[in-house]
């Protein structure tokens, strides 16, 4: 016999969602119509040469896409640990380096557990880690916005944090932890370090791999996204002791990485020289464009081992960084971060685009400056 009941509205059914995910907003970047530039996600702006796009359609047409890939691409996993010096087990690769942070959230987090994040930092750590309800502290930054490894190490100790957060160089300062201090914070925690090195091909303090064989708290993440060029492929990587990486394993959902992304992967590692001169054309870029910023009459500029760098102008930023998309430059404006209020964040591009932003941002500097009182 059928049961008569009032329909469930969909004000009541969202309440059935948990408050901490209620709480948080969607991760959205803005595209604007009429865009020529893109400057605004720290993605390279070099493609992939074309002989290597027809051999990569040549693989494509060997690829089993009836078959279910294997939950860790094997081959890649050899070609990462040979490319880092460490061994296989080591490493565990995922759907960017994205999925895995938050696998770092189911892995190592129940309700009210302690974790440190300076800042400012990558919003998705602080995203995820309030999914997960954690206990979050955070550490703000020194004057010339680096991080204050002391504080840091101490927050870490204090609080027994179970998972400490490291982003080097950071995203969005584009400033670099040296290895001591790096270190540093390791020995102060009893828990987890991750040490998030999305940019380390441009960073000239280098990688803090190896730490791994002296400190087993020490979690390694890495991207193909900035480096590599390969943020379409979304392929990520982290680096651990081997018993983490078992434990890891068991908190992430299967298959996450496709066949053809990891013979992507594989045909870009196995042209090392490739991701040398590409990485070379970017810090060029990169040197070039922070050095053309400096000397533009009211330009603050803070100096950047990342592919990108902020700065400031007597503009205030969202008016300027509409002004250089009404000019077809998108760039990325930092004001959700305190901190970073008025600064705006442009990333490394070809020569024809950061002439179109240097040339878009003269223009767009060259109007008048709303005044903010009236």
């Amino acid at each position: 016999m059928a049961v008569d009941a009032a329909p469930t509205s969909i004000d009541e059914l969202l309440q059935h969602i948990r408050p901490a995910v209620r709480e948080r907003s969607e991760y959205v970047v803005d595209m604007p119509e009429g865009i020529t530039v893109k400057l605004n996600q720290n993605e390279s702006p070099l493609g992939l040469p074309e002989d290597l796009k027809q051999e990569l359609l040549d693989a494509y047409a060997q690829v089993e896409m009836n078959r279910y890939p294997s939950e860790q691409p094997d081959d890649l996993r050899r070609a990462l640990a040979e490319y880092d010096g460490v061994d296989p087990d080591q490493i565990i690769v995922g759907n960017g380096s994205n999925e895995i942070t938050y696998t770092f959230g189911l892995a190592f987090l129940d309700p009210g557990d302690p974790v440190v994040l300076p800042r400012p930092m990558f919003s998705l750590y602080e995203k995820v880690m309030r999914l997960q309800e954690a206990d979050l502290t955070s550490v703000p930054p020194r004057e010339d916005f680096g991080f204050d490894a002391d504080a840091l190490a101490a927050a870490a100790a204090e609080t027994d944090a179970v998972l400490t957060i490291l982003t080097t160089p950071n995203n969005p300062t584009g400033l670099a932890l040296t290895l001591d201090e790096i270190e540093q914070v390791v020995v102060a925690s009893s828990g987890f370090v991750v040490v998030d090195e999305a940019y380390v091909e441009f960073n000239p303090e280098g990688s803090a791999v190896e730490l791994l064989d002296r400190h087993p708290n020490v979690l390694i993440l890495r991207t193909l996204s900035k480096g590599f060029g390969l943020a379409g492929a979304r392929l990520g990587y982290l680096v651990a002791h081997p018993a983490v990486v078992q434990e890891l394993v068991k908190a992430r959902l299967p298959f996450m990485v496709d066949r053809f992304a990891e013979q992507t992967a594989l045909a870009v590692l196995e042209r090392p020289a490739l991701i040398e001169d590409r990485v070379q054309r970017i810090q060029a870029s990169i040197t070039n464009l922070t050095e053309t910023l400096q000397n533009v009459n009211g330009v603050k500029v803070v100096p950047s081992q990342a592919n990108f760098v902020i700065f400031t102008t007597p503009a205030p930023a969202d008016v300027l960084q509409d002004r250089l998309a009404n000019c077809g430059v998108l760039v990325r404006n930092m004001g959700g971060y305190p901190e970073l209020e008025g600064y705006l964040r442009v990333s490394a591009g070809t020569e024809a685009e950061n002439n179109a932003f240097l040339g878009a941002l003269e223009k767009s500097l060259c109007e008048d400056v709303p005044d903010l009182d009236t």
